[in-house]
């Protein structure tokens, strides 16, 4: 029987963490493997250039390293380009997303994964780098998804030279069954596994990363790379049907809307679909921008998790009433962004996100690195664009997070896709805990969504609650296939009783499960 599993977004990038585990490696080396393979793997996602989260459990602590992109601008760096918008087709809608070297904020990834690793590792980083540099020497077939998702950032990945280079060939895009490759992200592998993350915040690739952004008109100083270092955070807690969850911490507001929404079911005594529909709109209620404007403000998560509060939206759910007002913030339909569930042998965790945004198009020629567009990205700006203080982390949706029963992993899970994060983790840790379905059914199965007034189905949900919804003044959407939009939950699980160890990777998203 397994004794651990990774769950990720590509088949490479599970088996790499899996690897790491039948060879002797804890959950944190697994997790790092495979977000050096992710970076090859799912290229578009993640990389050098990207931010993330990672959540730690072990016997002895919780970790919350936050490595998210933040604001640059040190040194009095003036922005002297605009942000150039870029339309990004869907077939049914077409959305504008904003990118060049306006977009660019200071990555986090390098300095984040090393900083895991030098914690709570036991592999040396270049054993971990090196499967993903060959990787990367090599190529890699491109699959159904990775291709899809080259259709979906066309103009994003064609809009400038070098990263046309990269994701055409003959003057088409990369298609399934295209292969793949960069020599000069291999070389960057090959240097972090070196060297670690020094050359990317203080050496020459930091020189060349921010002198290209400075060029074009960005604001990523050689001070905003030297000065970047991950944060320890403490992890927002909720409470459902006896469970502990443990989740992501402000100025990132997806970790505190899903305890919000959490706990709100959990006083109401209801997980149905009107319930979470319901729990679902009083989290969206409560994101005003009153709350935008506090993310970092100590004690926001209590504010919001106030007791009174919940227990009054507790109440409103149990009875079936809507909160009356539709709040919230803007939202997009994309959300590139990859996600890694780690379990090991011994019971320890590891549940890391990375995002580069759409991406800003800005391939950093002989580095490997293409800048992420936070900077642009319209939900992690929700006061407007370029108003945030030099040197703030941006808020994010990302919530890696994790299932306690008694003090013991259940579930590791995590997602991508904007604000469908919190309601597909919301209603993965609800079919593990309530309905007790098994990883890969919880990942798998329909999923809802609210926001702007209307709520979007997945073909597979009780019609006649989607009715009453409906006779209650909700728009319904209802999707005929199983989608992307409705984020990509990768999940690996342990059952407490049993000691069964398994996982799902998300359908919607080409998610893969690798047991160890």
């Amino acid at each position: 029987m397994a004794q651990g599993a990774v769950a990720a977004g590509h088949a490479l990038t599970a088996e790499a963490g899996a690897r790491v585990l039948r060879a002797g490696g804890n959950a944190v080396d697994a997790a790092v493997a495979a977000a050096l393979t992710s970076f090859v793997a799912e290229s578009p996602l993640t990389g050098f250039g990207a931010g993330g989260f990672m959540l730690v459990h072990t016997a002895s602590e919780d970790a919350l390293l936050d490595f998210f992109v933040e604001v640059p601008g040190r040194g009095g760096a003036q922005r002297s380009s605009e942000l150039v918008p870029v339309a990004v087709e869907f077939g049914d809608a077409t959305q504008t997303f904003n990118i060049g070297a306006a977009s660019c904020g200071t990555p986090g990834n390098g300095a984040g994964l090393a900083e895991a690793l030098r914690r709570f590792g036991s592999v040396p980083m270049a054993e971990l780098a090196a499967p993903a540099a060959a990787l990367a020497r090599a190529g890699v077939e491109v699959n159904a998804q990775q291709a899809y998702l080259h259709e979906l950032l066309r103009a994003v990945v064609t809009e400038y030279p070098e990263a046309r280079s990269l994701y055409t060939a003959a003057g088409r895009l990369l298609a399934a069954g295209d292969v793949f490759r960069s020599e000069d992200l291999a070389d960057a592998l090959e240097r972090y596994g070196a060297e670690g993350a020094e050359p990317f915040y203080g050496g020459e690739i930091a020189a060349e990363i921010s002198d290209w952004v400075l060029e074009r008109g960005g604001t990523l100083t050689r001070e905003d790379l030297a000065a970047y270092r991950p944060i320890d955070r403490e992890p927002v807690r909720a409470h459902l049907a006896g469970r502990e969850i443990l989740t992501n911490a402000p100025p990132s507001p997806g970790g505190v809307l899903i305890a919000f929404s959490l706990a709100v079911l959990e006083r109401a005594g209801r997980t149905d679909l009107e319930a979470v529909v319901l729990a679902m709109e009083e989290a969206q209620a409560a994101r005003t921008e009153e709350f935008n404007r506090g993310l970092y403000e100590p004690g926001f998560a209590a504010r919001v998790l106030d007791a009174q509060r919940l227990d009054d939206a507790g109440k409103r759910v149990a009875a079936g009433a809507r909160v009356g007002r539709a709040g919230g913030g803007p939202g997009d339909r994309m959300g590139s962004t990859t996600h890694i569930s780690a379990l090991d042998a011994d019971g320890n965790s590891a549940s890391v996100t990375c995002s580069n945004g759409v991406g800003s198009g800005l391939v950093v020629p002989g580095t490997g690195v293409h800048v992420n567009n936070m900077l642009g990205e319209e939900d992690l700006n929700p006061l407007g664009f370029h108003v945030l203080e030099t040197g703030l982390r941006l808020p994010s949706m990302m919530s890696p997070s994790v299932v306690l029963r008694d003090g013991e992993v259940e579930m590791v899970l995590g997602s991508g896709g904007s604000n469908r994060i919190r309601s597909a983790i919301l209603q993965s840790i609800i079919r593990l805990v309530i309905e007790d379905a098994w990883a890969e059914d919880a990942v798998a199965a329909p999923r809802v969504h609210f926001e702007d007034g209307a709520v979007q189905a997945e073909p597979g949900l009780d019609e006649a609650m989607l009715g009453r919804l409906e006779a209650d003044g909700y728009e319904v959407v209802r999707w005929r296939r199983k989608d992307w939009f409705f984020g990509g939950v990768h999940a690996v699980a342990r059952d407490p009783e049993t000691g069964r160890v398994g996982g799902g990777g998300d359908p919607r998203r080409g998610g893969a499960v690798a047991l160890a």
